[in-house]
């Protein structure tokens, strides 16, 4: 759907330049995504690995973060090792709803209620990112941090059009629960993409 240049803005790499890889692509179907126009494919142009490797190279970061829609959908085998042969760590935001095809570096499952998680994504995860929208949603969070390895990192980030009701509430639980950490969408506090 689109590549871009600039900062991770959630979650444990947060304020590290990247290379995001927006893949078209879901049917997940969050009520709360923010780039529901990645949901149909056919609506963007297809490119190949190669041009999308050589426009990541034109920028000095090395960490390829790749996104959408819903990036697992698809064998990521090719990307994946076309990115390491550039040097690049491979990161992968992943509602976590299909099997994970390729050699990735670090792994963001973020838990979608409509089309839950395998337990094979769940165990591979080295963050765990909750969106939290309402009350019911530390219950959701708690189950699904029982799936996990023990070295996952645990987050838990405010759903943006609610994040002055519920910021409050998440810094209330992590004091309380402290094996939880707060993500902010820091890029749109900064505005950028």
């Amino acid at each position: 759907m689109e590549n871009f240049y600039t900062l991770q803005g959630e979650g444990f790499h947060t304020g590290n330049a990247a290379y995001f890889i927006r893949l078209a692509g879901c049917n997940v179907g969050c009520v709360w995504c923010d780039v529901k126009e990645s949901w149909d494919a056919t609506k963007h142009p297809v490119r190949t690995t190669d041009e999308i490797i050589t426009a990541a190279l034109e920028h000095p970061a090395r960490i390829a973060v790749v996104t959408g829609g819903e990036p697992a959908m698809y064998d990521l085998g090719d990307l994946c090792n076309g990115l390491h042969n550039a040097k690049f760590k491979v990161h992968i935001e992943t509602s976590g709803a299909y099997p994970l095809l390729g050699d990735i570096d670090w792994i963001t499952v973020s838990p979608k209620k409509f089309m839950p998680p395998l337990s094979s994504c769940l165990a591979k995860a080295n963050e765990l990112k909750v969106v939290v929208f309402n009350r019911n949603d530390f219950l959701w969070a708690e189950q699904h941090a029982e799936k996990v390895n023990a070295t996952c990192k645990l987050y838990l980030q405010p759903e943006w059009s609610k994040m002055e009701t519920i910021t409050p509430l998440l810094i209330n639980y992590i004091k309380d629960h402290p094996k939880w950490q707060l993500s902010l969408q820091t890029h749109k506090y900064t505005n950028i993409p």
